[in-house]
């Protein structure tokens, strides 16, 4: 079978630290990903781009550091950039030394291994189960869609157009007209309701996907903006205007109680303003994270799209007066970007921080001996602990290897984020009881020593600190949120505290042009304007003019 040619909006791109140039091979796949660093100039040709990423190769094949399984024989934290030292670098290490992803061959792609897999299906199982009973059916639709159908909404072609990944062969025949490789699925969707609803008897109709989505990003991150993505989306049709908004208001509300109660992660829920609004949507609802380099991170956004999209694809249903009616729609997603919000929002120079009910692994135990005897009866309690708290759902992995010492395994589950260790040694089997330490809490003072091998006991010692452990971390990030927080009175107060690196609060009521200026000097956008309204002055902080909202402006990924 013929592979399809794939002709991308522009033939050139812009290199980042993140990965090679298109039709470069890979560097070693023995190097860590944290290591693979171009650094080369923002843009230029093609013919430059290679030769130079050819050079940079050479000179990096030489200057390279040992490869990570090196560095893990030494402990994990050596090879992790302290986070104050270089935030960027310090997440690209982590990804790499957790086994969270790694690179694929493709520009701007990647490969996300078991263990960073695992944290995404922890985020798949609470939200599948939140969609279902709000009523909402899996279902798929296809990855290829006619690129007539991006141009139907106009300002959906033109907000997408930069990052489309088009088809233009296949079968190795000149197409009769182009396919985009889904950047999302609003147009397809449309031209499936047409089909299938007819009357107010066949609304509401909701439905969501679990796919993955192409967007040709030139600047990329693993996880947070790469040129293939896993997400879910949602796509909703309603008979009237207030059902579609009550749907894009509860899925922003399922978002954000994923995000503070599992993802411990305290967002700011809010509405985008009309620059910073979805392509072809009426509103756009999200919720803002910020990551711990003090960034703004888009986690989740939920869209009204009113009937721009309906009368685009004339996707209409016969009302209950007998009346022609335009359906009323919604859309909404979530992606493996909330993998990258939870590592930038908890990890410290250790690595990953994770919270416990997205923890692929909750408990580690570490069974330490010394000699033969000590290790059949030491190994005999830590199986027994084992079942014991996976009997009570518990995530529990026993690392009974005989290759690495203990030591090095306490740093290798530290740097995969494991909320809890349980040490068991000789003497802690004589005394009937283990040693549990807390990832949250570093050193001595996290350590909990002479607890209890007594099954009750036990089982609800280690439930009652993995709770403490995610209440812990988002009573963290929650403080560390406020306090970088800053309100705003005038446009050079802005200025300062961007420029310090905090969120801007502010009344505001300028125009789109006021918007654009304040991103063009300072970098900052209007991330919400937040359903939580704080007291203000009512005046717009850049023009003087009455302001009924207070905005949120931040540096963003």
């Amino acid at each position: 079978m013929a592979v399809g040619t794939l002709r991308f909006q522009s033939a050139c791109t812009r290199f980042t630290s993140y990965a090679p140039a298109i039709g470069q091979r890979r560097f070693s796949p023995t190097l860590p990903l944290y290591r693979q660093s171009l650094h080369l100039a923002a843009s230029f040709s093609c013919n430059a781009a290679q030769q130079q990423v050819q050079t940079s190769k050479e000179k990096q094949q030489k200057q390279e550091t040992p490869p990570l399984q090196k560095a893990q024989k030494k402990g994990q934290q050596e090879g992790v950039t302290p986070r104050s030292q270089d935030f960027n670098m310090w997440y690209l290490d982590v990804i790499a030394a957790a086994e969270l992803a790694d690179y694929g061959p493709v520009r701007g792609t990647m490969v996300i291994r078991p263990y960073g897999y695992a944290i995404w299906e922890a985020i798949q199982s609470y939200l599948d189960a939140k969609f279902k009973e709000t009523g909402h059916s899996n279902m798929y639709f296809p990855q290829f869609i006619p690129y007539s159908f991006i141009e139907k909404e106009a300002s959906h072609v033109e907000g997408f157009s930069p990052e489309l990944a088009v088809v233009t062969i296949g079968g190795g025949k000149e197409l009769e007209e182009k396919l985009v490789v889904r950047p999302t699925s609003e147009t397809i969707v449309n031209h499936m309701f047409t089909q299938w609803i007819h009357s107010y008897r066949d609304l509401p109709l909701k439905i969501n996907q679990w796919v993955n989505v192409t967007r040709w990003e030139m600047r990329t991150k693993p996880f947070v903006r790469t040129l293939e993505f896993l997400w879910q989306e949602g796509h909703t049709g309603h008979a009237t205007e207030e059902e579609a908004e009550e749907e894009a208001l509860q899925l922003i509300e399922v978002y954000r109680k994923f995000a503070f109660d599992e993802a411990a992660i305290p967002v700011v829920v809010g509405r985008k303003s009309r620059l910073e609004t979805f392509a072809g949507a009426v509103r756009t609802y999200t919720i803002e994270a910020m990551m711990g380099d003090r960034k703004a991170l888009q986690a989740g956004t939920s869209h009204n799209l009113g009937q721009n999209f309906s009368r685009a694809f004339d996707t209409q249903f016969l009302d209950s007066q007998g009346e022609q009616q335009f359906i009323w729609q919604t859309s909404w997603a979530i992606s493996t970007r909330m993998v990258g919000g939870v590592i930038m929002t908890h990890g410290d120079d250790m690595g990953l921080m994770l919270p416990p009910k997205l923890a692929p692994v909750q408990v580690i135990i570490i069974p330490i001996w010394k000699t033969d005897e000590e290790k059949e009866t030491v190994l005999s309690a830590a199986v027994s602990v084992e079942s014991l708290l996976k009997k009570e759902g518990v995530r529990t992995k026993l690392d009974a290897s005989d290759q690495r010492t203990p030591g090095w395994k306490f740093n290798f589950w530290e740097m995969k984020g494991v909320p809890l260790r349980i040490e068991i040694g000789p003497r802690d089997v004589a005394n009937n009881t283990v040693v549990v330490s807390r990832r949250d809490v570093p050193g001595k003072s996290g350590k909990m020593f002479g607890i209890s091998m007594d099954p009750a006991e036990l089982q609800s010692f280690i439930k009652s600190k993995l709770q403490e452990v995610q209440d812990n971390l988002l009573n963290i990030a929650l403080a560390f949120r406020d306090s970088n927080i800053e309100d705003v009175g005038s446009f050079e107060e802005l200025k300062a505290a961007i420029t310090a690196g905090k969120w801007a609060r502010g009344p505001w009521a300028g125009s789109d042009a006021d918007e654009t200026k304040i991103k063009e000097e300072t970098g900052a956008t209007i991330r919400c304007f937040p359903f939580e309204q704080p007291p203000h002055s009512g005046r717009c902080f850049m023009t003087e003019n009455a302001a009924k909202e207070v905005a949120i402006f931040a540096k963003s990924y």
